[in-house]
């Protein structure tokens, strides 16, 4: 026998609504007292009309008679009865529990609040209707490729995992930092690479077809290396599409080696082109005589992460930190910081450029070691263009 006690509320109040009324049908009301689903399930619900069984030619008499019963007043009077006995003792156990049943103009300005604000509402831990719920788990769109490398924004977006170039967090650790950071771990065209003669594809390749003037822009420091944002005309267009350069930046030591030799530091020229596909120039850097480009942008160099320095219109002339000699190797690569996007065009000039060990010292004072280590190439094709 079952120990009422023990149930829940609402499911004790119907077992006992089941067992008063089984004893008044025993008492004389047939097969009329009865409590339908609706009463048994949910009392708040309005009691269903009585089911009418099928007409049948042999048994008219006794449908008819059946269907009195159901019809008699003391049946109806039962039901409504015990659901609004069933309905007070709901009600009073709520009222007990400090539970309030909301109004429907309650519910619906709920609902209405939900769907205007459904993060702040699930942190709340209320329900969500299934439509808010569905549009609070639609991805946001993602990114374009150049947002970290190649729109002149900071490396680390507002709200995304710290990365650096050491520790746990080092580029060992990039790929598993976050998931749209995976490429960093399993990609198989990553940069930088050591690139060496004996393996690269040698022949006669396109002229780089460079259209640099002087520009203004602003000078950032993003807390993982100075970059310059350059505002006016300067395009690079190769392999028959145009690419106009939207920053640069630097990297000490120069991520790039060539021939089993490093370099004291190189800077990124990051090109896009209208299809949003990103070209990027690297220029090497030998300690020697000063740059005159890197003197202009390091007496503007700011003074903390996040902090920018507007450029005067004019100043930054990118002719003056190429080589003379153009030869330059080709391949297809990524990105060399976090999310390490795939389908990169690399140009690598072979020739290095100068700066001055002190111009080297500043920026080192800053940035230590602000450079990927080489990838794996994977048989990767590169061009040493001639």
């Amino acid at each position: 026998m079952n120990n009422f006690s023990t149930l829940p509320r609402q499911t004790y109040l119907a077992q006992v609504c089941l067992r008063s009324l089984l004893a008044l049908t025993a008492a004389g009301y047939g097969s009329g007292a009865w409590c339908n689903d609706a009463t048994l399930i949910n009392p708040l619900h309005t009691a269903r009309a009585a089911p009418q069984p099928a007409a049948s030619s042999t048994s008219a008499p006794a449908s008819a008679a059946s269907a009195a019963d159901r019809s008699d007043a003391p049946i109806i009077s039962l039901r409504s009865t015990v659901a609004k006995q069933l309905r007070e003792a709901i009600e009073q156990s709520n009222a007990a529990s400090g539970i309030k049943k909301k109004s429907a103009a309650e519910i619906a300005a709920a609902e209405k609040s939900a769907a205007k604000n459904p993060h702040a509402v699930a942190a709340k831990g209320r329900n969500v209707p299934a439509e808010v719920r569905s549009r609070r788990m639609t991805p946001a769109i993602a990114a374009r490729t150049a947002s970290s490398h190649g729109q002149g924004a900071v490396h680390e977006a507002h709200g995304a995992p710290h990365w650096s170039y050491e520790g746990e967090t080092g580029p060992q650790a990039w790929g598993q930092l976050q998931p749209s950071f995976n490429l960093c771990a399993i990609g198989k065209r990553q940069s930088p690479i050591h690139i060496e003669d004996s393996e690269a594809l040698l022949g006669p390749a396109e002229p780089l077809q460079i259209s640099y003037l002087p520009s203004g822009g602003s000078v950032v420091n993003n807390g993982h290396t100075i970059q310059v944002d350059l505002a006016g005309e300067n395009t690079l267009t190769i392999r028959g599409s145009t690419y106009k350069l939207v920053q640069f930046h630097f990297h000490h030591p120069a991520e790039e080696k060539l021939n089993y030799k490093g370099f004291a530091m190189v800077a990124h020229l990051v090109h896009q082109n209208a299809q949003g596909q990103l070209a990027v120039l690297a220029v090497l850097f030998d300690p020697g005589e000063a740059s005159a480009m890197i003197q202009k942008v390091w007496t503007n160099m700011p003074l903390d992460v996040g902090d920018r320095v507007s450029l005067p219109v004019g100043l930054i002339d990118l002719n003056e930190t190429l080589p003379k000699d153009r030869r330059y190797y080709q391949f297809l690569g990524s990105l060399t910081t976090p999310p390490c996007t795939e389908g990169v065009l690399w140009l690598v000039l072979r020739q290095p450029m100068t700066l001055s060990r002190e111009q080297l010292k500043l920026f080192a004072q800053l940035f230590p070691n602000n450079a990927r280590p080489t990838q794996p190439s994977f048989g990767r094709v590169v061009r040493e263009a001639q």
